[in-house]
């Protein structure tokens, strides 16, 4: 899911800065900025031991696209909730927070 996730990853990012800046535009979202996320959000204490900055970017870009195919947020969501937040690697956090919370409760029901 992580090759599905980075792109899905920069085309929510690249939408949020669109509308934010007024401007259409691409953007990419660096790795450092995910992996960063994944921390803030709490999603590491779910990841192995030994994971570097890469594998949790790839996990964090996985899950976001795994929550976007299952329809736990949408990309209307996805989109308002990076805009609304000026730094990019809380922005992403916001997002990994709602997933895992979604997921919490998801797996709580069954």
């Amino acid at each position: 899911l992580a090759g599905l996730g980075d792109a899905y990853v920069n085309f929510i990012y690249s939408l949020a800065m669109s509308q934010r800046y007024q401007n259409p535009m691409g953007a990419k979202v660096k790795n450092q900025v995910l992996a960063d996320a994944v921390e803030k959000s709490g999603l590491r204490r779910l990841l192995p031991r030994r994971v570097g900055r890469h594998e949790r970017g790839n996990a964090a870009e996985a899950l976001l696209v795994f929550a976007w195919l299952d329809e736990l947020l949408d990309l209307n969501d996805c989109v308002r909730m990076l805009s609304e937040e000026k730094e990019p690697a809380e922005a992403f956090a916001n997002l990994l927070r709602e997933v895992l919370k979604k997921l919490d409760a998801t797996y709580k029901r069954e």
